[in-house]
């Protein structure tokens, strides 16, 4: 039985049928849908428009309605417009009449912004635990790698010398932030919709704060119209995705540089690699390219929902239809690639000899030659310039800065004297800089002890987050 019709003289046209379907891809949130039914029944009791034996009898026929869309027994037909409509039926089939009753005080408006939140926490939350898992595999490696010595890079040129760790744990900052975005986002969208109805509010369920707490929310929208048109939670949601996309691209740019045999720093394992069709001797870092490649769906799809919202008049209108498909592919793609990127690290082989073998290269301790000179109470600037001019003299003679003579450096300047040669080994550059966000080794050391306890700390509450939701049912 269709959800609306009784004013019309006739059924939609075909093309308009199959326009308005979207059952195809809505059918992810039957079980929030159901959960939600759920909850508006148990409502509809205490406002007395349901006796207590009839919630019973359609709580009955939803739970059961939910295994069967667990066990693949009960799924959407070619009738079905909607997943709405595809519950309705299946309640119905088992109740016949009192089937359509639990519609009484709602709309398919505030019900499906409802559902939809249900899914997004559900989903957000799963991420975030897979980020936390990638960013556990990041520090692993990173603490397996704290001996080594690299060169960093900025502009992919030759700076300055770093520990290989250091470069290793940023990407866990980056990918602890997106955690954060994701808490922040749970925060301030754990607010129910449902009893906006269409969009002026439900005559008949007049307590919405009790359903909102048996769905886990921590309030109610405080305005119909708005909560029924508001999708600035998928935005945002998105919004996340898109980012996480881009620090998992960056990520997979170094890893595809640093495959090559031109930089050779790491050797992928074979389960994490794949072949060419013509060429048998290729191993290539597909999983790193791909990272990069889905990026641009990630993209793609937080600008496409905000196409889709500008210029919406208020409340609900059909173009909302368009939110979700952007939504499930963002999140069915990321918890594909995030596993697969983890087991691609976790299964790595960085060559530490090799990372560490140009690391002087490029005249990478010249700061190291300012900075000595700056302890001598010569201004930064002019430290800067004889700093240059003993690299434009090691250009001359083709070497280093670092492998000039003693009497070289004096030759640039009386003050670059034999203690300068204390300075100018990557261990004492990196040792030196020794603040709390530097690349020594007790800095490094201690960055990792802070992220090991941020990792906990997320773990716990995204634990924490799933027990508050723990009667959503997930797909």
């Amino acid at each position: 039985m269709a959800l609306w019709g009784g004013r019309f003289s006739s059924g939609p046209h075909e093309s308009v049928a199959k326009l308005s379907r979207s059952v195809d891809f809505d059918w992810r949130l039957a079980q929030y849908e159901i959960r939600v039914n759920i909850a508006h029944v148990e409502g509809l009791q205490r406002s007395k428009i349901l006796t207590s034996d009839e919630a019973q009898k359609i709580v009955v026929a939803l739970k059961e309605l939910s295994q069967d869309v667990a066990s693949g027994s009960f799924t959407y037909n070619d009738g079905d417009e909607d997943v709405h409509s595809a519950i309705e039926r299946g309640i119905t089939a088992k109740l016949g009449e009192l089937g359509g009753a639990f519609r009484a005080g709602r709309s398919r408006n505030d019900l499906i912004v409802t559902d939809f939140k249900l899914y997004l926490i559900d989903h957000l939350l799963e991420v975030a635990d897979q980020v936390v898992h990638l960013a556990v595999s990041l520090d692993a490696a990173a603490l397996n790698n704290m001996s080594v010595v690299a060169p960093g890079f900025t502009h992919l040129q030759h700076a300055q010398p770093i520990l290989f760790s250091h470069e290793l744990a940023k990407h866990s900052h980056a990918l602890l932030r997106d955690v954060d975005r994701i808490k922040d986002w749970l925060d301030r969208n754990s607010i129910s919709p449902l009893g906006s109805g269409a969009l002026a509010g439900s005559g008949l369920v007049p307590n919405p704060e009790i359903i909102a707490a048996d769905l886990g929310f921590k309030g109610v929208t405080r305005n119909s119209i708005d909560a029924v048109s508001d999708r600035d939670f998928v935005a945002e949601a998105l919004f996340i995705f898109a980012m996480l996309g881009i620090h998992l691209s960056r990520f997979g740019e170094e890893f595809t540089i640093w495959n090559t045999q031109e930089f050779g720093w790491v050797t992928l394992d074979d389960a994490f690699s794949t072949g060419s069709s013509i060429m048998p001797q290729k191993k290539n870092p597909d999983i790193a390219e791909l990272a990069r490649g889905k990026t641009g769906r990630f993209i793609g799809n937080l600008t496409a929902l905000l196409v889709t919202l500008k210029g919406l008049p208020f409340a609900y209108n059909r173009d909302l239809q368009e939110d979700k498909e952007p939504v499930f592919d963002s999140v069915e793609q990321l918890l594909t690639l995030l596993p697969a990127v983890r087991g691609m690290i976790d299964t790595a082989t960085f060559h530490g000899d090799h990372i560490s073998s140009d690391v002087l290269k490029g005249h990478a301790l010249a700061t190291e030659i300012a900075d000595f000179l700056v302890r001598k109470n010569v201004s930064f600037a002019h430290a800067h310039e004889i700093s240059g001019k003993a690299v434009a003299l090691a250009d001359i003679k083709g070497m280093d800065v670092h492998e000039l003579s003693d009497s070289d450096f004096f030759s640039v300047d009386s003050r670059l004297d034999n203690e300068l040669r204390a300075s100018l080994s990557a261990k004492s550059a990196i040792e030196a800089r020794g603040a709390i966000n530097g690349t020594s080794t007790k800095s490094v050391t201690t960055q990792i002890e802070q992220l090991e306890a941020k990792i906990r700390s997320s773990s716990t509450w995204i634990t924490s987050e799933r027990n508050r939701f723990s009667g959503m049912m997930s797909t």
